[in-house]
């Protein structure tokens, strides 16, 4: 009998330090009384992924073509300025739909401007570069085109949903658009204008015959599947039938 008032005093000492765990484990994941944490950053790698999208390859005849920076027009304002001169590019979310983590990346000008130009290569032409953002008519440039653009949406939100069969289920969508215009110097008037968009699903929804609670992103790092995208939108450029077919009757022109 003299037992039973120390192992209820074991039972309560026990609750106790679960109760206290349980306090601080809720404790790491909120501040302030339920307040989601504040978010992390990070500085993501965007990049060109020679090749991946097929068919348009060597189609184009082998002209020169000058790519200049592209200008980045998108609205940098609230949640997507820039931190220490690095472009907001996404966020990650969690299941609630508070932001988690900042997504940021180094200058976008740079890294599309060696991105068309790599698909200007792929299509067939001869590409290169200048650090100008703008056309200018009547300069004397050496190539035969040159290509002036603006990025208009780059964006990419990762979000974390309800958990599935095999564990938490991420949805990342990355979001690219361009708008183009092609000149033919010294002319002030296009040559040609376009736009070029892609919306990239990471994991494409259906896409392994699974349910949608159950379906395996691709890639790890959101700025991978924001390279898939950029990839796709800059293809799309050399991928236009109407600009193709611009470029070889003026190739025919000029023999």
């Amino acid at each position: 009998m003299g037992s039973q008032p120390t192992f209820a005093i074991r039972i309560a000492l026990l609750v106790t330090i679960v109760s206290s765990f349980t306090s601080i484990l809720s404790g790491c994941a909120t501040v302030g009384g339920g307040a989601p944490a504040p978010a992390t950053t990070s500085v993501q790698k965007l990049e060109y992924y020679p090749y991946q999208v097929k068919g348009y390859q060597n189609s184009y005849p082998r002209k020169t073509i000058l790519v200049l920076m592209p200008a980045d027009a998108r609205d940098v304002t609230g949640d997507s300025a820039p931190l220490n001169g690095n472009p907001a590019i996404g966020v990650i979310t969690d299941q609630s739909g508070n932001i988690s983590q900042r997504l940021y990346s180094p200058p976008l000008g740079p890294i599309l401007q060696q991105a068309i130009g790599r698909s200007a290569d792929e299509a067939g032409l001869s590409a290169s570069s200048l650090p100008e953002v703008a056309y200018k008519p009547g300069v004397n440039y050496t190539t035969e085109y040159v290509l002036e653009s603006k990025i208009r949406r780059c964006w990419v939100k990762k979000n974390r949903g309800a958990n599935g069969q095999y564990g938490p289920v991420w949805r990342t969508t990355a979001d690219l658009a361009l708008d183009v215009s092609i000149y033919k110097p010294p002319f002030s008037v296009p040559f040609w204008t376009g736009s070029a968009d892609e919306t990239y699903y990471d994991p494409p929804v259906g896409s392994f015959g699974l349910g949608s609670e159950d379906e395996a992103g691709i890639y790890d790092e959101p700025g991978q599947v924001l390279s898939v995208a950029l990839t796709r939108s800059v293809a799309a450029i050399f991928q236009r039938q109407d600009l193709r077919n611009l470029m070889l009757e003026d190739d025919i022109k000029s023999r």
